[in-house]
C-alpha cells in the first residue's frame, strides 16, 4: 500500500468515504501506476458516456487499483487494494426447453 503514499503528491480533488480520491491527468496517473508500481491494465468498462472505469493490477504483487478516467482526459484513483485473484468466467449450463 505504499503506493497510496507515493502518489500523495498528485492533487486531491474530491472527498469519499474510502478517503481521499488521488486526481491527475491520464497520463501522470498512468505512467505512475506502470513505472513506480509495475501495474498493468487488466479490464476497464463504461461507466456512462463521460468516464470509463478501468482495473489495474500488479500480477507478481496482487494489489489492485480501481480508476476512474473522464474524457476530459483527468483520471481518478478511487480505490486500492490487495491480493487480486483473475477469475475465468463460468459459462451457464446449457438448460432444456
Amino acid at each position: 500500500m505504499g503506493a497510496v503514499l507515493a502518489l500523495v503528491g498528485l492533487r486531491a480533488e474530491a472527498q469519499s468515504l474510502i478517503g481521499e480520491v488521488l486526481c491527475g491527468s491520464k497520463a501522470e496517473i498512468h505512467a505512475k501506476l506502470t513505472r513506480q508500481f509495475g501495474a498493468v491494465k487488466t479490464g476497464a468498462g463504461l461507466r456512462g458516456p463521460e468516464a470509463v472505469m478501468e482495473i489495474w493490477t500488479n500480477p507478481k504483487s496482487g494489489d489492485w487499483t480501481l480508476v476512474q478516467t473522464y474524457v476530459e482526459g483527468r483520471s481518478c484513483i478511487v480505490a486500492m487494494g490487495e491480493y487480486w485473484e483473475d477469475l475465468t468466467p463460468i459459462e451457464a449450463p446449457e438448460t432444456a426447453g
